[in-house]
């Protein structure tokens, strides 16, 4: 009665690795295949975030088959990883970079010899044509100067004019200025002395025929200056007012005869030669 056995307590059994519960953690469990896609960024997304990367952070040189290096302030990011790759791939397919700058190295370019002296052989031929121009302009405004005429008396009126009748013969041939015996006479233009003397109705007469063979006779006169042969100008002295021949006063009696041949009217050929007497 005394005596009580002791009971043992059940023993309790280790459960084995399998069953053994995970104290804290979860089951690992296999991702689905499609958990493993959504996962990963898309190839256009990481190339955009590689380029703006780049952008931000420094210099790329590209060459063949992509990006070899990129360089920044303080910090430098090897090429050959996976976005280095990817930014790579899509660099080169959009080309080699063009520069947009304005200025150009010019030290490369050589002057063509042939270029040089061709505009100068054209250079010089244009300024030998300028010469030959202004020379000729420079002689067409001296011979203008030289024909230019001029008034055979320096005070006198107008008497007598070509075409009218009354004392004369037929009809007058010349153009009549009035004039006092002594005043000077004056070539009209450029010439050379053709004839003088004393000629009937002219009286004391000069014939002075001009370089393009017009003749102009000088009547009436009490003197003769000049002689044939001799060279005048216009404005030159050639005698002096007179009433020698068939005259009722002193006057100069001026004629226009182009190549020698028959007399036109002077005052005409005045105006022709910018002078209206």
């Amino acid at each position: 009665m005394g005596n009580h056995r002791a009971e043992r307590a059940p023993k309790r059994r280790t459960p084995s690795a399998a069953e053994a519960p995970l104290i804290g953690k979860r089951r690992a469990t296999t991702p689905t295949r499609r958990s493993v896609l959504r996962s990963v960024p898309s190839l256009p997304l990481v190339a955009g975030v590689a380029v703006l990367a780049i952008s931000a952070g420094g210099a790329v040189t590209a060459s063949g088959a992509g990006v070899t290096a990129l360089t920044s302030s303080g910090s430098s990011l090897d090429a050959q990883g996976s976005i280095g790759s990817v930014a790579g791939q899509a660099l080169s397919r959009r080309g080699a970079v063009v520069s947009r700058s304005g200025s150009r190295d010019s030290t490369g370019e050589e002057t063509d010899p042939e270029l040089v002296a061709l505009a100068e052989k054209q250079m010089a031929e244009r300024e030998a044509k300028l010469a030959e121009i202004r020379k000729a302009a420079e002689k067409q405004a001296a011979k203008i100067k030289e024909n230019k005429w001029l008034l055979p008396l320096d005070v006198y009126q107008i008497t007598a004019t070509f075409g009218q009748y009354g004392l004369w013969a037929s009809y007058h041939t010349g153009l009549d200025f009035n004039g006092n015996t002594g005043d000077p006479i004056h070539a009209i233009a450029n010439g050379t002395v053709t004839s003088t003397g004393y000629d009937g109705a002219y009286g004391n007469k000069t014939v002075v025929t001009l370089d393009d063979g017009t003749e102009i006779w000088y009547c009436h006169q009490t003197t003769i200056y000049v002689s044939v042969g001799e060279r005048v100008y216009g404005g030159d002295t050639i005698g002096t007012v007179g009433a020698t021949g068939n005259v009722t006063g002193s006057h100069l009696h001026l004629e226009v005869r182009p190549g020698g041949g028959g007399p036109v009217d002077p005052f005409q050929a005045f105006v022709q030669h910018g002078i209206v007497p």
